[in-house]
């Protein structure tokens, strides 16, 4: 995560703007009310997840289970790391009987509910499959049309919450930052990149409108996914709603929330009726890697560089973004290397802190988390939707913007550390680098 500041000149996950699907009936009131839940008390859900986690990763059942599986992979000492490198290549060269060949082999190991490894095998094959046969586009369309019940899905982002800092870590430096801009600010205008049912916001809210000295002017402009299809205006204006009548709860006399539905490379600085007494934060939570790089727009500025530059434009107080730290590659087999060496990291947080026979787990790994990396293995060119960079390649990306680097609030970082350190697996590293506050 990054600040960037107005010296100088200075909109699950693609995941979560799917679950802002149409909410239908019988559904709708258990929807409804688990996602106010999860925006107003998303501290509390999450200290209550984690309790309930610590329960059941105790039980004897998956005690049990654990037992078995591991044994059975003695049993079978398969590498499967090594069968799934070994195909993407045979994938790559178009050698289609020993792809096929390795991927019967890989399947008979594949589960959805073993270990990290297992659970990866199960969710690369599909990717595997589809690139094999030529059908990654018209598979990803398909899945794309099908998804888990609206309760189903926030289930599995309430336990992917709860067991996994790296969303909160996000939240929580996003909203003491720009607490941190408006101290003796009366002025507030947020413009977020993608919302994310505006998880954060809620709070941030009923902090600013019980500060001391009052509660400033808050102004939200929401741009909406870069996939437009993805979450339609609509729902993004019922989320608007949702805050404005929240506000009114919390005390905030004065808030307005605007919508954008524009390519995001689009949206200007006129687009925003911006004011000069104005505190302006621009906010990214990890979904910039939707935007096309060099790799398609190879002609001209891309669409990921012409949108930091009109964020320059808009000379904000601050900037936060957040990213995935990870590169897709420039050949096939480099990219399917480097995705599957973050999801099998990944899948192993999981399996340190979720029970392995969690149904809302099998839902977050093949469903939220696995769709992408299906994605990332199967299509190509236009069809990818997600192109991470590292950091340092943002940065890059960022100063080439004539955006300058903030330095990190060393209280921010303890605040997170300790947060981190007190109620998450002692495996999970928080550091700095450069101003960048990493997290794994």
């Amino acid at each position: 995560m990054k600040r960037y500041n107005r010296d100088n000149h200075t909109e699950e996950e693609i995941r979560t703007g799917k679950a802002a699907k149409m909410i239908k009936d019988p559904e709708e009131n258990c929807a409804n009310e688990m996602l106010d839940e999860m925006i107003l008390h998303a501290y509390d859900t999450c200290i209550k997840g984690m309790r309930k986690l610590h329960v059941s990763m105790d039980t004897k059942v998956d005690k049990g289970n654990r037992k078995k599986y591991n044994k059975a992979a003695k049993n079978n000492m398969v590498d499967i790391h090594t069968l799934l490198i070994s195909c993407a290549q045979a994938v790559a060269t178009n050698n289609h009987m020993r792809a096929r060949e390795l991927l019967m082999e890989i399947k008979q190991h594949a589960s959805a509910t073993g270990d990290a490894t297992q659970r990866v095998a199960l969710c690369f094959t599909k990717g595997l499959e589809a690139r094999l046969v030529g059908a990654g586009s018209q598979l990803w369309q398909l899945l794309m049309a099908e998804h888990p019940s609206i309760v189903e899905f926030l289930k599995a982002y309430r336990l992917y919450y709860a067991v996994c800092c790296f969303k909160k870590v996000a939240l929580s430096f996003s909203t003491m930052t720009i607490l941190q801009a408006m101290v003796g600010k009366r002025k507030l205008h947020i413009v977020d990149y993608g919302m994310h049912f505006g998880f954060q916001w809620a709070g941030l809210l009923r902090l600013l409108a019980g500060r001391e000295g009052g509660p400033p002017e808050v102004k939200i402009t929401a741009i909406g996914p870069a996939k437009l299809k993805a979450c339609p205006a609509e729902r993004i204006e019922e989320l608007g709603c949702r805050l404005s009548n929240w506000a009114n709860e919390f005390g905030l006399a004065s808030f307005k929330f605007h919508t954008i539905m524009k390519k995001w490379e689009d949206v200007r600085i006129e687009d925003l009726n911006t004011n000069t007494d104005e505190v302006i934060v621009v906010n990214d939570l990890f979904s910039f890697s939707t935007l096309m790089d060099e790799s398609v727009f190879f002609d001209r500025q891309s669409p990921r560089d012409t949108v930091l530059s009109n964020i320059k434009k808009m000379r904000p107080d601050v900037f936060i973004q957040s990213i995935l730290n990870c590169s897709c590659g420039s050949s096939f087999v480099a990219r399917f290397r480097e995705v599957m060496s973050y999801y099998m990291a990944l899948f192993d947080i999981l399996d340190a802190t979720m029970p392995r026979e969690s149904k809302s787990r099998v839902v977050l790994e093949q469903f939220v988390l696995g769709r992408p990396a299906l994605n990332i293995i199967a299509c190509e060119g236009l069809d990818l939707a997600q192109r991470p960079e590292k950091y340092r390649q943002w940065q890059v990306r960022n100063q080439r913007a004539g955006l300058r680097l903030l330095p990190l609030k060393s209280r921010i970082v303890e605040v997170v550390k300790d947060a981190v350190q007190k109620h998450h697996h002692k495996n999970f590293l928080i550091c700095e680098d450069g101003h960048w506050l990493l997290q794994g």
